[in-house]
């Protein structure tokens, strides 16, 4: 029942709005269906299961003028082309290998005619992280290669860095708790625990900062084409509900069972 899921991250509103405090609770859990997972599948495991999600605004500025006249003007566009690329040592360069992390620039605006340089070209993208540490990097990186591109070819720049959704992180017990519900209802063989975490974002990992709980993976099949999720073609797969419910209730006997002691 949350609202603005992902996009706008309706989970932070409701944490800061007190849902706990008003709604207490001893864990929370969530289950998100999963194409290219063989139909009766469950992944899970603790630690880092989706990443952390921002958002980057970069605007370059310089001069426009005649495509044919260049050196009358000061040339945005090169110098956004650079940024671009450059962007990228950071992930291959700057931070440590062993730590996964993706910056991908997926939005480039600039100019309305074959023959004049704009003025401006606005860039923006996404970057993704499992540590503070790296999203900090990332961040700050950004910063400086932007800005000291943008310097070497005369340019100004303006970036807007947005924190989105920190990583979804399963805590230990709850994970096993988890697992051990999906095993009555799949099998232990159908459990899997060595899926790597995506790089995907989910704004459950608010809850999940509040109140220790698991987020879970239940295959959807291959799906016609081959369709992702967030994908016009997608098709959620109707034999997957008795699954999805029967780990529910699966959950709630262990969970209560647990509290029981």
């Amino acid at each position: 029942f949350q609202p603005a899921e992902e996009g706008l991250g309706g989970a932070k509103a409701m944490v800061n709005e007190g849902l706990f405090e008003q709604f207490p609770v001893n864990g929370v859990y969530g289950l998100h269906n999963w194409p290219g997972m063989d139909i009766g599948e469950f992944a899970v495991r603790p630690g880092p299961m989706m990443a952390a999600c921002d958002a980057f605004e970069i605007t370059v500025i310089g001069e426009g003028a005649h495509g044919a006249m260049p050196h009358l003007g000061i040339d945005p566009v090169v110098c956004a082309a650079e940024i671009i690329g450059a962007l990228q040592t950071i992930t291959s360069r700057v931070k440590d290998p062993l730590d996964s992390s993706v910056i991908s620039v997926t939005k480039i605006h600039a100019g309305d005619a074959f023959n004049v340089i704009p003025e401006r070209v606005d860039l923006g993208g996404t970057s993704r992280s499992f540590t503070e540490s790296v999203r900090n990097e990332i961040e700050t990186g950004i910063a400086r290669i932007s800005e000291g591109i943008a310097a070497a070819h005369r340019c100004s720049v303006e970036i807007n860095y947005m924190r989105q959704f920190p990583a979804t992180v399963n805590h230990e017990a709850e994970t096993e708790l988890a697992a051990a519900a999906a095993a009555r209802v799949a099998g232990d063989a159908k459990v899997r625990r060595d899926m790597p975490p995506s790089m995907g974002s989910e704004d459950f990992s608010y809850m999940l900062q509040d109140i220790p709980g698991c987020f879970v993976f239940i295959g959807n099949g291959e799906g016609e084409g081959g369709c992702t999720i967030h994908n016009p073609g997608y098709d959620f797969n109707d034999d997957v509900l008795t699954l999805g419910a029967s780990y529910w209730a699966s959950l709630a006997r262990n969970f209560l069972r647990e509290e029981a002691g």
